[in-house]
């Protein structure tokens, strides 16, 4: 599901949800794992802005099937926020999303035609057919 609600300044990404079947939940101490290629991408995508810690991923309320991540630069954490430290970057979880997110894999996919952190959620029920939200 790709979803377009990506607030990066403008809108330097775009982010895919999907949907992983049959996938064994592994526990981990993290909430989000972080793909190599994640962590490539936010790491570039902060090099030149100190005044960020890290990125911020949220959950709102939207489309025809509920729900959709929205990911951010972050200054500061906040102390409900869930903070995934990995390879040296930082992504804090809103606590609204921190349920919807276990158990995810967050990867970063470059096509000829696009370039987008992909979601790999365990969690997900359904996606809508537009490709804006999901349902848990």
């Amino acid at each position: 599901m790709i979803f377009n609600s990506i607030n990066m300044s403008a809108s330097l990404v775009r982010a895919t949800v999907r949907a992983v079947n049959k996938r064994k939940i592994l526990a981990t101490r993290a909430a989000l794992t972080l793909t190599p290629a994640a962590v490539s991408k936010i790491r570039l995508l902060l090099q030149d802005k100190p005044e960020y810690i890290g990125l911020k991923v949220g959950v709102r309320t939207r489309g025809c099937n509920g729900l959709t991540y929205t990911l951010e630069y972050t200054t500061e954490r906040e102390k409900s926020d869930e903070e995934v430290l990995q390879d040296g970057v930082r992504v804090f979880i809103e606590k609204k999303a921190q349920l919807t997110l276990l158990g995810t894999e967050m990867d970063f996919v470059e096509s000829k035609l696009s370039s987008e952190f992909v979601f790999n959620n365990p969690n997900i029920k359904g996606t809508c057919g537009c490709g804006e939200s999901f349902n848990i």
